[in-house]
């Protein structure tokens, strides 16, 4: 509780502070403002921008950069180190990391992360450590990021218990995600934990029809062929209902809804209904649409697999059918250590395909033989 007095040490590691030591914030130029950021971050260099012994909680973090750069949103990486373990619990794209897909920034205020006004990124997730956190940022865009603010708030002291789980965020994506498969937002978990939410990124390859019927699924536990828990479609997984507008909640919403270009990027945290599995966990959502069986043939042509549509007459042109598009996720989940390392992350050219304008995006990433678009 906040008016508990505890025996707790509050720290603050930040461009001006990097050790995070008492008294020594703000000293440089004389406590004038004299290295607020890391200027230049340059392509290539990771920064640590905390590194400290415990026992302790990360309880805030805060950063920003230069704006509207779809470059830098989607690979400049943040990665987190629990107690000693060498590879990384957290390993994901600034931007998605912080609540919004696709290297784009929109005004989101979830109870967990917040882009305020589109440009302050914040994340309240408590992190708990045992011995030892460190948490980097990496450049591994295709140009130096000018400016880069931090601020990482934590605590020392904090008294942890035995079944205290640590942060876990992973980054996927499938461009384009094969017709007929689901995408998988999280696989490969093994152990107790508890899954804390999801940041789902689709970019609509098909705009004649509705891209969101597909059921997001939860496998626990060894479930094989069905899942203990199954939505009702992906909008609905995300606290909307019949297509999705722009809408931003404590829990969930939808920060990006850009028709005019086919991007989405939704989330949803489970702070009010968390999903714990005890040995497993397998997370996917498939790539169901609805709309008209005459176009969506002539679209898909020997691939299209159509579905019965739950209350619409079998003589109606509407129908559910299989898609393929672009989806992309950050998945959130605590869990015990030790972990097994992730697959490893898309590179830059990966990450970036397809998310701005052809001659843009080609100008910023020279890659022989790479078609954008």
């Amino acid at each position: 509780m906040l008016y508990e007095l505890r025996d707790l040490r509050s720290r603050a590691a930040s461009a001006e502070n990097p050790h995070a030591q008492p008294g020594a914030g703000g000293t440089a130029n004389h406590g004038r403002k004299g290295a607020p950021c890391i200027t230049p971050f340059k392509q290539g260099q990771t920064h640590v921008l905390l590194d400290t012994d415990g026992p302790g909680m990360v309880r805030h973090i805060w950063c920003t950069l230069p704006p509207d750069n779809v470059d830098h949103l989607r690979n400049v990486i943040l990665r987190m180190y629990w107690d000693g373990q060498p590879h990384p619990s957290v390993a994901v794209p600034l931007g998605d990391f912080f609540g919004v897909s696709h290297g784009r920034q929109r005004p989101t205020q979830a109870e967990l992360v917040a882009m305020q006004v589109g440009k302050g990124f914040n994340c309240w997730i408590p992190m708990p450590f045992r011995s030892h956190a460190r948490i980097t940022i990496e450049n591994d865009a295709s140009s130096d990021v000018d400016l880069f603010f931090y601020q990482v708030d934590f605590t020392l002291g904090d008294p942890l218990e035995s079944d205290t789980g640590y942060l876990h965020a992973q980054f996927r994506r499938a461009n384009p995600c094969p017709m007929g498969q689901d995408f998988i937002i999280l696989d490969g978990v093994e152990g107790r934990g508890v899954y804390l939410g999801t940041v789902l990124g689709v970019r609509s390859l098909y705009e004649e029809a509705w891209w969101g019927e597909g059921e997001v699924k939860f496998y626990i536990d060894g479930d094989r062929d069905n899942p203990t828990i199954c939505g009702t479609g992906t909008e609905d997984y995300m606290g909307s209902a019949w297509g999705l507008d722009e809408v931003t909640t404590p829990y969930q919403g939808a920060p990006l809804v850009d028709r005019e270009h086919g991007l989405y990027s939704l989330y949803r945290f489970h702070a009010k209904d968390p999903i714990y599995f005890q040995q497993s966990l397998l997370v996917t959502v498939q790539q169901i649409g609805c709309g008209s069986r005459e176009k969506a043939s002539e679209h898909y042509g020997s691939a299209f697999v159509v579905h019965p549509a739950a209350g619409v007459p079998p003589e109606s042109d509407i129908c559910y059918f299989e898609r393929s598009d672009d989806y992309a996720s950050v998945a959130y989940w605590y869990q015990e250590l030790p972990t097994r390392p992730f697959p490893v992350l898309p590179n830059l050219a990966e990450r970036i395909q397809n998310l701005g304008e052809p001659e843009e995006i080609s100008e910023q990433i020279p890659i022989p033989g790479l078609t954008l678009g």
